[in-house]
């Protein structure tokens, strides 16, 4: 049945008596025509019997082409969707839930939560967007926003609303921070970098370097990575910590595994390190170091054995956070590339440690590495498409738009272009060997005339010299 119209204040069927329909016992009460029959859509009220015909033929029409949404589904609160409906079904791993989970409750919930989902139009849009760039930086506003977009991608998947707010506002633009171009670092501060770090982890800087590795993919290499007969290290595996500081081991950003060639001085650095500082066996879970509720998950997160490379002193894995704190900055302080702005009291009991605070620097975290890996790759004249897949990035578009500006020569010929272009007195430049207009002949065209003469029609003919010197004559106008 593809729907019908029921009248609450009337009986179905006249009286035999009168032949007419009697009242029932709703006569009078509430709205008195109920739309009813329609598969997977719940039954609703109207005043009118003109408003229920009318939303019945369009929920009739929209149902049979997979589009009708329910506007009492969008009743529903965004904070209450997200909570209740988005978020439990999630299953990214710890290290991206997280911050995902801070940026939601802590930002989209308290400016928007209050709204119904469908009352959330442009004015909402505009409003939040202020309020959010009023809160954090334009780079973490544009993560929220994202965020934001995939919530409503999926309240439109779930037939709450018709189509995601921030698609129909076009209006309202995501925010977006200027662009920066990835910067690289010169031999000379990467060797001050390297020379100030502890000598156990001035590995950490050649394989950063040397492989285009991520500060994860570098503290998850393991001795057995190393493939020195092939010349070539698989990067399959990367150390995270969750939110309650357990480490554990998954697969590189994106879910890329690839090999990247090994040089042989790095082969020789690589068979140095592995003497001087061997390396050591760990054992963590695989992708989520939460315990397993079910036989599948236990089966999923079966700890990995390796044998680490880079390790503390304490023969321990290496945690991001103290790495940072007590290595990377310093070093960086210590070749004047940070400033040292602070201290930091920590009490430990009737102990008491005082740690350095330095500037905030992202361009100099441990990715520098990597860009500077890919500059010296490019300026060597290496492939694009070779680059990419050595950086693990899902397009050589990723990789152009990220490192165009280190290609050798990049805007040089144009700008030599427009500058010989742009002098005057200086005619077109000629090769010593080509034939010049004065020397072109009726002898050289005389195949082309002949050709059209036998069409007996009049003709005009085009020549161009060639970059060789020649003269080609292929076109003939008629």
């Amino acid at each position: 049945m593809s729907g019908y119209i029921e009248d609450r204040w009337l009986k179905k069927r006249p009286s035999k008596v009168t032949g007419k329909r009697e009242r029932t016992s709703m006569w009078g009460k509430g709205m008195r025509y109920r739309v009813k029959g329609i598969t997977g859509i719940q039954d609703r009220s109207f005043e009118t019997s003109t408003d229920a015909k009318t939303w019945l033929a369009t929920a009739s029409s929209e149902t049979r082409r997979g589009e009708f949404v329910d506007p009492r589904d969008g009743e529903i609160t965004l904070a209450e969707y997200i909570e209740v409906h988005w978020w439990p079904s999630r299953t990214d791993e710890p290290s991206t839930a997280a911050p995902m989970r801070s940026r939601i409750w802590n930002h989209i919930i308290p400016l928007l939560g209050s709204l119904a989902l469908r009352d959330i139009d442009a004015s909402a849009l505009r409003t939040f967007k202020a309020e959010l760039l009023s809160r954090v930086e334009v780079s973490t506003a544009e993560v929220i926003w994202i965020h934001l977009t995939m919530i409503f991608n999926a309240a439109v998947d779930d037939k709450r609303l018709l189509k995601s707010p921030t698609a129909a506002n076009r209006t309202i633009k995501r925010p977006k921070p200027a662009q920066r171009k990835a910067k690289a670092w010169t031999r000379h501060i990467v060797e001050a970098v390297r020379d100030n770090l502890q000598e156990r982890y001035h590995f950490a800087i050649d394989v950063g370097l040397g492989l285009g590795l991520r500060q994860g993919e570098a503290f998850g290499l393991a001795e057995e990575d190393f493939d020195f007969e092939a010349g070539v290290v698989p990067v399959r595996r990367q150390l995270r910590w969750d939110t309650k500081g357990r480490p554990y081991f998954c697969l590189p950003k994106g879910q890329k595994t690839r090999d990247v060639p090994l040089s042989p001085t790095l082969a020789q650095r690589a068979r140095a390190h592995f003497r001087r500082f061997p390396p050591v066996e760990c054992a963590l879970p695989w992708r989520n170091p939460e315990e397993p509720s079910t036989p599948l998950e236990k089966r999923q997160r079966q700890p990995v054995t390796v044998r680490l490379v880079l390790t503390t002193s304490h023969g321990l894995r290496i945690n991001y956070r103290t790495w940072s704190e007590r290595s990377w900055k310093p070093a960086l302080a210590d070749a004047g590339i940070l400033r040292k702005i602070g201290e930091k009291v920590v009490k430990h009991g009737a102990r008491i440690r005082r740690h350095p605070v330095f500037d905030l620097s992202r361009s100099d975290m441990f990715h520098v590495l990597r860009h500077t890996y890919a500059s010296v790759q490019l300026e060597a004249g290496e492939s694009i498409v070779s680059l990419s897949a050595w950086l693990g990035h899902s397009s050589p578009k990723v990789t152009l738009d990220h490192y165009a500006h280190f290609m050798p020569g990049a805007g040089k010929r144009g700008l030599a272009a427009m500058d010989a272009w742009l002098i005057r007195g200086e005619g077109p430049k000629v090769p010593e060997k080509s034939l010049t207009l004065k020397r072109i002949t009726h002898q050289l065209l005389k195949p082309q005339v002949t050709a059209a003469a036998m069409f007996g029609t009049d003709m005009k003919v085009k020549y161009k010299e060639t970059a060789r010197g020649g003269l080609a004559v292929n076109v003939i106008e008629c």
